[in-house]
């Protein structure tokens, strides 16, 4: 006899690739790549759980310096400390303030999201999220390159390797996706280890580089002397150095992974998720240490590998190209150092594409299936992480694994989310009536407005990138919701005192319902209701009715809480009230708890709406009302299978 029965082992697969899913989808569960937090007061001390963010942040020592050397040329440390100065001076107080705003790890699209609403606030969030996408993905697949540029470029490797960097790179991209498939529960450990051991061994190669710049003095003379002849005085170097700035934006990475990650900052054993000021006061060390130890280093690095690299190097097929520390530690600390430092490099940098996922796995999963834009199965980590890796092969592919190719997409990414929440502080401290405050802060929003802005204009292919993750998430996003328009998305009901007795009451007769669109509430209203659905129904005088009005709220929310609440109007006639961002599936609803609550079946009468169905379906799905008797039905059809234990729709 045939079966329709799933093998164990394909159900074991479903489990397993689901897990985590029930409780995602509750009120307050966690949609992180983590397992459920643990309460405010655990965690990690925010030293360690900067190193989970600074596999991100510190890993760009491993291209910043090339990119800043192909960037500036010559004036590359002064362009630096113009970026050292926006970033203590810039970023750092926006995402302190960021950490106070958003202190569960939403960032500053959760910010930018409480000041919209309706279909707008959805949109922005989307186009948001698209540039989010370009940012980790693009962070994912450049740190994978750069990753495999350092180990094929390798002098004891390059003549087996050469050639098969995108192989290596892809291999790279998939074992991440393995790491997340298998479970990323806790990484703040190897976290550790990475970026102490990273940190330590730049340490080394700027020392050295700096006794080499000192010890040979022409080194500086000459750098001074053709700086001077290029460009004339200090005013014209720091004019220049402001103008190619933006082109050194992928040193500002991190800032965002840094609030990211907050759930794990340990705090005060007080600490409440309400109140967490011991997780707040100690984010904003970690975002401060991270930013101060990262400048150092980029001030450094820069001064040394300008003075000691060649320039042709630098360049597309030179040795120093997208490894400019590295050629160093190999050029003046032996071979043996140097492929430590590759190792030690192509560590970090692999793992600062766990930091990336993590930040997908932490955003995505929280807006699109609470605005119904994606299947259900989203909420679940490891379907996710396979989509996303799969997107990453995608984008390895189209860039050909090239780091300069994907520095455009990249500092895109970073500079819109950047600058999204330099704006969102600057409208919180508004409305926090701090004037000086708001005036600070609207200067950084101008400063990084700017910087993207020119930053899309010299290097247009990130924008464009960011255009198609912000297309396909929106498209995607109304395909899904379009698909799911019919699901039941109420996440819990609750009705008040004189509401459960209206329902109590009727269970022990024919429980019906009518639907009404409230207009002036008056006595005539409801009188001349009541006549229509009996005329229309042929039902005789003696039967009972109970009213049901639903307000339309924010139709661009997917699923929602319900609550109901009774009232007796004009004496006589008993209507239960409901907000909601659709009418059918909050009637929908209302019936199957009904059902359940009291063992009968309702039954509930509709008049035809008038107009077109296509353009009612729109309305339905745009605005939450439209054609509502049809859509009730299959709304219930959907919610309950079992077509005799189903509600009864009757349309006259």
């Amino acid at each position: 006899m045939a079966t329709t029965e799933q093998p164990p082992s394909t159900n074991r697969l479903r489990a397993w690739m689901l897990e985590g899913l029930s409780d995602m989808g509750k009120a307050g569960g966690h949609t992180g790549p983590h397992a459920e937090p643990e309460p405010a007061h655990k965690g990690q001390r925010w030293y360690r759980v900067m190193c989970l963010t600074g596999v991100d942040y510190f890993s760009t020592l491993g291209y910043q310096p090339g990119i800043a050397a192909l960037a500036a040329g010559l004036l590359s440390p002064i362009a630096t400390i113009v970026l050292v100065i926006v970033t203590l001076a810039g970023a750092l107080p926006v995402y302190r303030r960021v950490a106070e705003e958003s202190p569960r790890g939403e960032g500053s699209i959760a910010m930018l999201e409480r000041l919209l609403s309706f279909w707008q606030g959805k949109l922005f969030v989307l186009t948001l999220l698209g540039f989010a996408a370009t940012d980790f993905l693009i962070t994912i697949t450049l740190s994978a390159a750069d990753a495999s540029t350092h180990l094929v470029e390798n002098p004891h490797l390059t003549s087996s390797l050469h050639g098969h960097q995108m192989v290596i790179t892809l291999f790279l991209v998939a074992l991440l996706g393995a790491v997340f498939l298998k479970g990323f529960l806790e990484a703040i450990g190897v976290a550790v280890a990475l970026v102490g051991i990273y940190l330590a061994l730049n340490l080394v190669v700027v020392i050295v580089g700096l006794w080499h710049v000192i010890t040979a003095g022409h080194v500086v003379t000459d750098w001074s002397t053709a700086l001077t002849a290029q460009h004339g005085n200090i005013f014209v170097m720091v004019g220049v150095a402001l103008v190619v700035f933006p082109k050194l934006a992928l040193g500002l990475s991190g800032f965002e992974t840094g609030v990211a990650v907050m759930p794990h900052v340990q705090g005060d054993p007080d600490d409440t998720e309400d109140a967490p000021r011991g997780r707040i006061r100690d984010t904003k060390k970690l975002l401060t240490t991270a930013a101060v130890i990262m400048s150092g280093f980029l001030i450094a690095t820069s001064f040394i590998t300008t003075l000691l690299i060649p320039e042709n190097e630098f360049k597309t097929g030179g040795q120093a190209n997208g490894r400019a520390l590295a050629y160093l530690a190999h050029q003046y600390l032996g071979g043996a150092f140097g492929t430590v430092y590759d190792v030690s490099t192509i560590a970090i940098l692999w793992f600062a594409g766990a930091s990336a996922m993590a930040g997908l796995l932490n955003l995505m999963p929280r807006y699109l299936p609470r605005y119904g834009m994606a299947p259900h199965w989203a909420r679940a980590v490891r379907p996710m992480v396979i989509v996303f890796t799969l997107i990453a092969f995608l984008v390895t592919w189209i860039f050909d694994a090239n780091v300069d190719a994907q520095g455009g997409a990249y500092a895109t990414g970073v500079l819109v989310l950047i600058s999204s929440a330099a704006i969102a502080v600057t409208i919180a401290a508004r409305k926090a009536g701090q004037r000086k405050w708001t005036i600070g802060f609207a200067v950084i929003s101008a400063v990084f407005l700017y910087t993207t802005v020119v930053n899309v204009i010299e290097r247009p292919d990130g924008v464009k990138i960011g255009a198609c993750f912000i297309v396909g998430i929106i498209l995607v996003s109304l395909l899904s919701r379009l698909a799911r328009a019919f699901e039941l998305r109420v996440t819990h009901m609750t009705l008040d005192p004189m509401a459960e007795r209206f329902i109590r009451d009727m269970a022990s007769r024919k429980i019906r319902f009518i639907a009404n669109e409230p207009g002036h509430r008056d006595k005539a209203e409801y009188r001349d209701k009541v006549e229509q659905i009996r005329a229309d129904n042929d039902m005789p005088e003696q039967e009972d009715f109970v009213f049901v009005e639903v307000t339309v709220t924010d139709p661009s929310e997917f699923e929602a809480g319900l609550t109901v609440r009774g009232e007796v109007l004009h004496d006589r006639y008993r209507v239960l009230t409901l907000e909601s961002s659709s009418i059918p599936n909050a009637l929908a609803a209302l019936l199957l708890h009904v059902r359940d609550t009291t063992g009968c079946t309702p039954h509930i009468y509709f008049e035809w709406t008038e107009g077109n169905p296509f353009a009612n379906f729109l309305r339905f799905f745009l605005f939450g009302q439209g054609e509502v008797a049809p859509v009730t039905r299959e709304v219930l059809r959907e919610a309950e299978p079992d077509r005799e234990r189903r509600p009864r729709v009757h349309t006259g």
